[in-house]
């Protein structure tokens, strides 16, 4: 699972990053993304060997559906499953984007409470999770692009917060899982394994992260667990 994440670099940077071109839509660096909002996404050009940065929603909405109401629990696909689920398998083996980020949130409970932990590559560098995406046309004609985060199980880090975590990949693997004729779907499915815990590292953060509202610095920024201990029961 990953419903939430931050990308805190500006679009500048991620495009130098990923060494690819951007369109004209912009952001400001954020901390605190949820689903259903407008995320980057990074492309291959289908015609010629050019990488594009745009913004998509944040769940994804097959072309088939009726509505958008299920774009909300289409925030992740299963990568052991992917391939046979209707509103996956297409994107899967056609429709294939990098997901840029430099961390993302999970919950541990804890009695009645619920801890949030952040986890980043190494020192907190960008790194990409893999995507999928689709586009829908709306009742008013317009086209809506959306997209997906693929998952998978968890590595040592993630492990002992949740049995679950987004897959990340390895800067090597980019080009083929952007390139559109590689239609191969088991061949993009070896790319959809747990990231190497040795390059990873988690700690916990603010309950800052629980409300969408917030957005800032302070929602990723470690805290100690006896301070939030201390501010319950003060």
């Amino acid at each position: 699972m990953c419903g939430r994440y931050k990308l805190s670099r500006r679009k500048q940077l991620v495009a130098e990053y990923f060494d690819c071109a951007s369109d004209e839509a912009d952001w400001v660096p954020r901390y605190n993304i949820a689903p259903t909002q407008p995320v980057a996404v990074i492309r291959q050009n289908p015609k010629e060997p050019v990488r594009e940065l745009s913004l998509m929603r944040w769940g994804l909405i097959p072309s088939w559906a009726k509505d958008s109401t299920a774009a909300a629990r289409m925030i992740n696909a299963r990568s052991e499953t992917a391939s046979e689920k209707p509103a996956f398998r297409d994107a899967l083996k056609s429709r294939r984007c990098l997901i840029p980020a430099d961390g993302f949130y999970e919950w541990s409970r804890t009695g009645r409470a619920k801890q949030p932990y952040c986890f980043e590559v190494n020192e907190g560098e960008l790194f990409a999770f893999a995507g999928i995406w689709d586009r829908w046309r709306d009742p008013s004609g317009q086209w809506v692009k959306s997209c997906s985060i693929l998952t998978t199980t968890p590595n040592a880090v993630t492990s002992v917060v949740h049995d679950r975590m987004p897959v990340i990949l390895d800067p090597d693997s980019y080009d083929l899982w952007l390139d559109p004729g590689m239609t191969n779907v088991a061949a993009a499915s070896e790319l959809l394994k747990p990231y190497d815990a040795r390059s990873m590292r988690c700690y916990p953060i603010s309950t800052r992260i629980n409300h969408v509202g917030n957005d800032d610095e302070e929602c990723s920024a470690p805290v100690e667990l006896a301070q939030i201990q201390n501010s319950l029961f003060s």
